[in-house]
């Protein structure tokens, strides 16, 4: 009986050191602004923004992967010259 209630403290230990250790790693905090042109974006977001992670670039081959923020990407539709809901992509 001993060894049981050992091993069920022992278990029970691990178990709570495991979770005390997990990382949950935070969303990077966005400053959701509205930019004057493409060279100003394309400065802080290489690839541009899009507004979700489906959208599909119209032009031909881009160079970086765009940023996907919904918020950001409404604020500066107006560089968006081919409505394709990538701002500024590259």
């Amino acid at each position: 009986m001993k060894k049981r209630i050992t091993s069920l403290l022992l278990s029970v230990a691990l178990i709570g050191g495991m979770v005390g250790h997990t990382q949950v790693e935070a969303a990077p905090k966005v400053t959701v602004k509205e930019y004057s042109n493409c060279k100003e974006i394309n400065k802080i977001y290489p690839g541009g923004i899009a507004r979700s992670s489906t959208v599909k670039n119209k032009g031909g081959a881009t160079k970086y992967k765009p940023f996907v923020n919904q918020k950001l990407y409404d604020l500066n539709t107006k560089s968006d010259r081919d409505n394709d809901l990538i701002a500024c992509e590259r």
